[in-house]
């Protein structure tokens, strides 16, 4: 399989132990946490995405995933500069998301805080994720055991999806 990943670290000038990716390959929950663990920190938040087998009930065999990546990467840029606003001791912010056909239990997105407090880093985590499904231009193809599908922007999902 062909391989290709897009990293922007060098834009995130004024933080350079952030991360943002996104990637054809399998995410690694231990890559990400490495990646957002400092001396400095007394708690790394991780938070996974999952491909699950159903949604709204109707069953659900594989996802693909889309992104309109310069665009994608800036938002997560973006969801760093806000954490940093709020929660300032904030020290690592690591977005990696996936593209491509996703069998069910794949990872389809990582998300790691650290800092030196846990509120921070859960506030900081759930804030990443809840604003990425929101503002960040990510589609997903939801394949049906009867062989159905349809896209949806990852933008049109509640909350809680």
């Amino acid at each position: 399989m062909n391989t290709v990943t897009f990293s922007l670290n060098t834009l995130s000038a004024h933080h350079p132990n952030d991360s943002f990716a996104i990637t054809f390959a399998p995410l690694s929950v231990e890559e990400v946490y490495a990646l957002a663990d400092d001396a400095a920190n007394g708690a790394v938040v991780v938070f996974s995405g999952m491909v699950r087998n159903q949604t709204d009930g109707k069953p659900v065999v594989a996802l693909e995933y889309q992104a309109y990546e310069p665009m994608a990467v800036r938002v997560f840029q973006q969801i760093a500069a806000e954490i940093r606003r709020q929660w300032p001791e904030v020290n690592r912010v690591i977005i990696h998301h996936r593209v491509g056909r996703l069998e069910i239990g794949k990872i389809s997105v990582l998300v790691a805080v650290g800092s030196p407090h846990r509120l921070e880093a859960f506030l900081a985590c759930q804030y990443a994720i809840d604003t990425l499904k929101h503002n960040a231009p990510i589609w997903k193809k939801e394949f049906s055991v009867d062989g159905s599908s349809s896209w949806v922007s990852i933008g049109a999902c509640e909350v809680n999806c």
